[in-house]
């Protein structure tokens, strides 16, 4: 059996994994013939540009020897490329859980915008249309945790990864051998979703190293430094934008807000949403409560409205979104994309980053090359639609917010599987976050690791 990383290898970015049941034929050969193929993840490349233009390459396998694809959750960089994989022929099932599903369709709608500004800006081919979407969704089962199928010779089911709503990690059982690819993994405790799911008897094990060799703010720390940073917006009678992704970050960051104002800890103040795939994400958060962890439950059947509260106002229009600029300051704004390489934000960041007053707060991961990178790096100017804006608003970071794990949650994530695991590749980090995580791995758990580049393939 062979694993090849054509995505997430030594970046963060375009994850996409082709398990083969078939061996190699002949030594340093890449092909092999007669096996099952199986695709986990098929992301958009990102950064500087919300599609890299690498997206836009023919893909290094035929897509229609692919017998299955799953995905492992709904952000861009793990389905970006689905409708593309279509296009060029893949018409085999798709399978992830079904939240999953419902996230998906939303974000692929709401990035074909995106990518058709791209198009005409770069004068390029789209990569997709709307009916690529449509015909994914038509190939698209929807599976619960733990529910097994069988594609060849691979007996697979997914795992609760706890990163976003709906997350997975695959596990893949082939002869007398359990591979498990993590996905993007949760950093417990959350607000909302369960801890991800322990594994204890992997052979193999493909782990994402985002934060490979950094560590969080713990939870406690982060949320009296959001309580801070909102007082010291109000404070200063300036605008606190967040940069958030739609899936998850949002979701979190309201559930904290509502925390801080229900226990008076912050006084009520103008509180906007201003992102559609966000607002209609938070829908699909409400349609699955059964995926929330016990706390959150609880608070559900006590009453409580999940991501409701005094001065909290969905603005879904343009026409709404346009009129946060009238609402006087002090008022926060959260917005998308999380790395502010387009969406709304782009907008309140041109506005008000040349405010000494308003505050950017990062609340996510920052890929190298991106607008909100740069930010974070305290860059003095950035452009931002063709603009040059001085930046003089502060720029705070909160690490704790992060759906990742931190160096430390990776390791022992590891160590649950020390005793059966032959084989451990550090994927989606980049090269310093992946090479890290290896070489702790060699050190304190004392088995073999590989930070794989693209293209390569080993057989496990």
């Amino acid at each position: 059996m062979k694993v090849s990383f054509y995505g997430g290898a030594q970046e963060v970015t375009g994850s996409c994994f082709l398990l083969d049941s078939a061996p190699t034929q002949g030594r340093g050969s890449d092909q092999s013939v007669g096996g099952t193929k199986v695709l986990i993840d098929c992301g958009l490349f990102q950064c500087p540009r919300f599609c890299d233009l690498r997206s836009a390459e023919p893909f290094p396998f035929n897509p229609k020897e692919i017998s299955a694809l799953f995905v492992t959750h709904a952000h861009i960089d793990h389905t970006g490329r689905i409708p593309k994989l279509i296009k060029e022929g893949f018409s085999g099932k798709i399978y992830s859980s079904h939240p999953t599903k419902d996230l998906a369709r939303l974000m692929l709608s709401d990035s074909l915008g995106v990518l058709e500004k791209e198009a005409s800006r770069h004068e390029i081919a789209l990569i997709y249309e709307e009916e690529d979407i449509a015909r994914a969704m038509s190939l698209w089962e929807g599976l619960n945790y733990h529910q097994k199928i069988n594609v060849g010779e691979f007996k697979i089911e997914l795992l609760d990864s706890g990163h976003i709503l709906g997350s997975s990690m695959v596990s893949v059982e082939f002869r007398g051998k359990k591979i498990v690819l993590t996905g993007d993994l949760g950093n417990p405790p959350t607000p909302l979703l369960n801890d991800p799911e322990k594994v204890t008897d992997a052979d193999v094990l493909l782990i994402e190293s985002t934060y490979g060799n950094r560590m969080h703010d713990d939870r406690d720390s982060r949320k009296l430094k959001l309580e801070r940073v909102i007082e010291g917006t109000i404070k200063s009678k300036g605008v606190l934008m967040i940069p958030a992704f739609s899936l998850e970050r949002t979701q979190e960051l309201l559930s904290e807000i509502d925390d801080l104002l229900g226990s008076g800890r912050i006084p009520r103040i103008p509180i906007f949403l201003d992102s559609p795939l966000a607002i209609k994400a938070t829908a699909v958060y409400k349609k699955y409560e059964s995926y929330f962890n016990k706390e959150t439950n609880q608070k559900i059947k006590s009453g409580d409205e999940l991501f409701q509260f005094p001065d909290l106002k969905f603005t879904l229009t343009t026409v709404e979104s346009k009129s946060i600029n009238e609402v006087p300051s002090p008022k926060i704004i959260i917005a998308g994309s999380g790395m502010s390489t387009g969406g709304r934000i782009l907008h309140h960041e041109k506005r008000y980053l040349s405010d000494p007053n308003s505050t950017l707060l990062v609340v996510g991961y920052q890929a190298a090359g991106s607008l909100g990178r740069m930010l974070q790096d305290q860059a003095s100017e950035v452009t931002i639609h063709g603009e040059r804006i001085t930046v003089r608003a502060r720029v705070e970071t909160l690490q704790g917010y992060s759906s990742h794990p931190d160096r430390e949650q990776l390791i022992d994530f590891v160590a649950h599987s020390k005793d059966s695991l032959k084989k451990v590749f550090a994927i989606q980090g980049e090269p310093a976050s992946c090479l890290f995580l290896v070489q702790r791995v060699r050190d304190y758990l004392g088995i073999e690791a590989y930070a794989p580049r693209y293209g390569e393939s080993y057989e496990i």
